[in-house]
């Protein structure tokens, strides 16, 4: 439990930010309420009353200051990551507090384990992308996958989700790597991230039953061509998304999700990360419910597993590196099952 530990999380109000404040406090935890925007903060301390609010825009440092003063961690949860991820990392650095941040923008991740490597290992620090439902789960379950196999010749996480409602941070952040690209799509093979004008394509993929066999748009790169790679000998990884689910993320007029009296959508997932090393194959399969409800318990999970000292290394490390994968994944039932399949 949290122990009454104090954590800041930046973008608080919105559709995300809202499930990580409240999973804080079921875990024990004090949440700071903090964002760019005053109104918004507001407004959702209404709905917690007694949490302490403060408003800091990204561009000043002293704000920014204040919003992470005493903090024991800071949940970045505002996008565009590519525009907040810098400077609340700057801001964590000068606290001297962990950073965890639930980005699935592949450039701002990149942009993170590039810019801050050498700085965070060298001050001892702890900063955690992508730990959310794209980049962290994934990660996490092709690392478990792996076992003992130190190389893999690929691997693959196709994404089962019986729809996509996109959040507005969702299609914000889809629209700044779109622009940073120039409108070209990425994958990593051959040991690195490739740009590329060639068109998608639907193929076959046999999820576990019962979902069976489903087309997705395969090579649908998601931020986990970020994280694996970023510690696992692995040349070849891709990620490929359900068709109905991908068609609806890019219709404008697809609406943001509904919730339902629990507070998270009827969306379902199926999450398979398979990784393959000569003619054998391994898998682990998660499942669950609302993609962005379940992003809360990994980011969570994640500041309790830091603040508590069980982690495997300092500076900018993926989810998989850092934390004890299979030991991670099962502490995050009820909120996702988690299979093994050597």
């Amino acid at each position: 439990m949290g122990s009454g530990q104090t954590v800041t999380v930046y973008g608080a109000y919105g559709h995300t930010g809202r499930f990580v404040v409240a999973h804080l406090l079921e875990r024990g935890f004090v949440p700071v309420l903090s964002g760019r925007d005053a109104d918004k903060l507001g407004q959702l301390a209404s709905s917690f009353p007694g949490l302490d609010v403060r408003p800091a825009s990204v561009d000043d440092t002293a704000a920014l200051d204040r919003a992470l003063a005493g903090a024991d961690a800071v949940i970045n949860s505002a996008g565009p990551f590519a525009t907040t991820a810098a400077p609340v990392i700057e801001a964590a650095l000068r606290a001297q507090i962990p950073y965890v941040d639930v980005a699935a923008e592949i450039e701002a991740n990149v942009d993170t384990f590039t810019g801050f490597a050498d700085r965070a290992r060298a001050a001892g620090a702890v900063i955690v992308p992508a730990m959310a439902f794209y980049g962290g789960l994934g990660d996490l379950l092709a690392t478990a996958a792996m076992g003992d196999w130190t190389t893999a010749d690929e691997a693959h996480i196709a994404y089962g989700l019986s729809s996509w409602h996109p959040t507005a941070g969702t299609r914000a952040a889809g629209e700044v790597s779109h622009g940073r690209r120039g409108g070209q799509r990425v994958r990593y093979t051959k040991g690195r991230l490739a740009y590329h004008d060639d068109q998608p394509m639907v193929v076959k993929w046999h999820f576990p039953e019962p979902m069976g066999i489903r087309d997705v748009m395969g090579e649908f790169t998601m931020a986990d061509v970020v994280t694996i790679p970023s510690h696992l000998s692995i040349p070849e990884v891709s990620t490929h998304m359900a068709t109905e689910a991908a068609k609806e993320l890019a219709a404008s007029d697809t609406p943001a999700p509904t919730v339902t009296d629990d507070g998270r959508s009827d969306q379902t997932f199926l999450v398979d990360a398979v990784v393959r090393s000569g003619g054998t194959e391994r898998r682990a399969v998660a499942r669950g419910r609302d993609i962005y409800a379940v992003t809360a318990p990994l980011a969570v999970e994640a500041v309790h597993r830091i603040l508590t000292g069980r982690t495997r290394t300092v500076g900018v490390a993926s989810a998989g590196e850092i934390f004890d994968a299979p030991d991670f994944l099962r502490a995050l039932s009820p909120h996702i099952t988690v299979e093994l399949r050597p």
